[in-house]
């Protein structure tokens, strides 16, 4: 082919492009909304601004239970202390009765009377069971619980080493199964009732002893706790 023919063709090639090019982009014009360019950077851009949607955070529970209880019921959660700093707590109705932001307990056994048919605290007191003779006291505060009250005891450090039999048998008398068990800074929570029954289903007490070989703690076995719901209608 002759060079002046191929550079004629060549040029009709190109002029054919150029108009189909032209042609494309006008039809892509068209379709396009007549919208500012800077608009279509902010949509782009505010994908990421925009909110995302999140579960709900699950609502506190009394006394911090994982779940509500029913209704017509009394929250409670007993707590052990452990080692030194961690104290005991006691909390009903999402009152804590006895702990360290209240500043009433100490080491022994912590003890908090509720009367059972209103729900307000009657008493709480700690009982030091390492120094002292405090398990005369402490019986006579249990067994001055009125009727119809619940008792709640938890200790701390060691609430063993001068715990008395007149202890034992109040204690005891209250529904105690472990009482007897306890050990030097034995970790124990109990849950009982005076002058009514409470429901069989419910956890009522708890022991962890000190063990060189399994403590949490540096002389201290791990804390433990019960928690539940106390019918406000117990036989």
């Amino acid at each position: 082919m002759r060079p002046r023919a191929a550079w004629a063709l060549k040029a009709l090639f190109f002029i054919l492009a150029s108009v189909c090019a032209w042609y494309s982009g006008y039809l892509l014009a068209e379709l396009i909304p007549d919208v500012p360019l800077s608009s279509a950077v902010y949509s782009i851009q505010s994908l990421g601004d925009r909110p995302v949607l999140k579960a709900p955070a699950p609502k506190r529970q009394k006394c911090d239970h994982w779940t509500s209880c029913p209704p017509n019921t009394y929250a409670y959660r007993l707590l052990s202390g452990g080692g030194r700093n961690k104290y005991a707590k006691i909390c009903f109705e999402d009152e804590l009765l006895i702990g360290e932001k209240t500043g009433n307990v100490g080491r022994g056994i912590n003890i908090a009377i509720v009367n059972y048919m209103t729900g307000k605290v009657i008493a709480t007191q700690y009982f030091d069971m390492y120094a002292g003779d405090n398990s005369g006291p402490m019986t006579k505060f249990i067994e001055g619980a009125p009727a119809k009250s619940l008792l709640f005891m938890v200790t701390h450090d060691d609430g063993s080493s001068r715990l008395k039999e007149d202890a034992k048998k109040a204690i005891g008398a209250l529904g105690s199964k472990e009482i007897r068990n306890m050990k030097f800074r034995s970790s124990w929570v109990f849950l009982t009732a005076k002058g009514l029954e409470l429901p069989a289903g419910i956890q009522r007490e708890k022991i962890n002893h000190s063990d060189n070989s399994k403590n949490r703690y540096s002389g201290w076995p791990a804390e433990i706790q019960i928690e539940g719901c106390i019918p406000r209608q117990a036989s």
